[in-house]
């Protein structure tokens, strides 16, 4: 997109503080990591994973996703037979075994997907909170940018 997506507008905050305060909404605590050596805090069990592009999120798709978790490590949506590592619920317990397949260099989800009790959330079961998905639409191009803007009902400069 040629500028750090995090800080881009969107309505009248940038999409990493829309992003932060839709799922503050619905999780708690909130971790933003920035660097490498960022640890989770001690008290998180699970974590929902998205990415700062997400401005369309729906934060009953975050309720949902925690719920369909269950008894599993993961709840991770997938469609098509494409998993989407960054719209998924893991249990604090996986972090050893990405740590593990890391060090293996292993690095694509798959591996921690089939190590782990992984529940594959498939669409119909998401339709009743988000029923387009727009929680899934990340944006990567201006054109994507601009489009999602309007769909939020912002006005489009350009």
């Amino acid at each position: 997109m040629g500028v750090p997506k995090a800080t881009l507008l969107f309505g009248g905050e940038t999409m990493l503080q829309r992003v932060v305060r839709l799922l503050g909404t619905v999780v708690s605590p909130i971790v933003v990591v920035a660097a490498r050596e960022q640890v989770l805090p001690p008290s998180v069990d699970l974590a929902y994973v998205t990415s700062c592009d997400v401005p369309l999120l729906e934060p009953r798709f975050v309720t949902r996703m925690v719920d369909l978790l269950q008894d599993d490590d993961i709840a991770v949506m997938e469609i098509d037979g494409f998993a989407h590592p960054l719209s998924a619920v893991y249990r604090r317990e996986t972090l050893p075994h990405v740590e593990a397949l890391l060090a293996q260099d292993k690095l694509r989800p798959a591996f921690l997907f089939e190590a782990m009790r992984t529940r594959r959330v498939k669409p119909e079961e998401m339709i009743s909170v988000d029923p387009q998905l727009r929680t899934l639409r990340n944006l990567n191009t201006r054109e994507d940018y601009l489009v999602a803007l309007a769909d939020a009902g912002f006005a489009v400069d350009g």
